[in-house]
């Protein structure tokens, strides 16, 4: 459980305790939340996830494709996921129009091992597919990039919550995600992003 609090960015769960909040050593005026579903303190942004049962910071979604949450920790993977699935879909539908042009000029049984009536509706069925995925992906990719350049989660967009953090320039926010200093770690899924002196959320407010 604690791998896939670092992955998303949960709040430990049932850290709502007397002696937890006493270790802040609060300030005449400050105040922390407590979530009543997950007895957690909720850190500015974090919203509760019905499915995953727990708060998650900077929470945008619950994506049932990787059975988890997009949060905090985790933005950078998906808006990867999406970009790639979007271009392997890009190039099935170019494949597929290539293919169909050599059908066209050349002899169909030779073209393809199947009948010409199968490999005709094989590729409609690929081409719908491919368009079906990369529409999908593409809607979701825009989607989380204009989310990471106005600094505003899919969740605080749709419940139209008040803004209450500091604006950043899209450029900043786009480090947030990916990390800073820019690099070709950006485009992999296996470079962590380094977040260098990024302030960490606090449960104070």
């Amino acid at each position: 459980m604690r791998g896939q609090e670092s992955q998303t960015g949960a709040v430990p769960k049932g850290n709502a305790t007397k002696e937890f909040i006493e270790s802040l050593q609060l300030k005449p005026g400050q105040v922390v939340y407590k979530c009543p579903k997950c007895c957690s303190i909720k850190p500015d942004r974090a919203h509760h996830c019905s499915v995953c049962k727990r708060c998650i910071r900077k929470m945008d979604h619950h994506c049932p494709w990787v059975n988890n949450c997009v949060g905090e920790n985790n933005q950078k993977y998906f808006v990867l996921f999406t970009m790639y699935i979007a271009l392997i879909s890009l190039h099935a539908l170019i494949m597929v129009g290539f293919h169909f042009l050599r059908c066209f000029e050349e002899d169909w049984t030779k073209c393809s091992s199947f009948s010409p009536p199968t490999t005709v509706i094989l590729l409609i069925l690929l081409c719908f597919e491919g368009l079906l995925f990369f529409i999908f992906t593409s809607v979701m990719f825009g989607t989380q990039v204009h989310s990471i350049c106005t600094d505003e989660t899919g969740i605080e967009q749709l419940k139209k919550e008040e803004r209450r953090w500091a604006k950043k320039t899209k450029w900043m926010n786009m480090k947030a995600v990916f990390g800073h200093p820019f690099s070709l770690g950006w485009a992999s899924p296996f470079a962590t992003p380094d977040q260098g002196k990024a302030d960490p959320y606090q449960y104070v407010v």
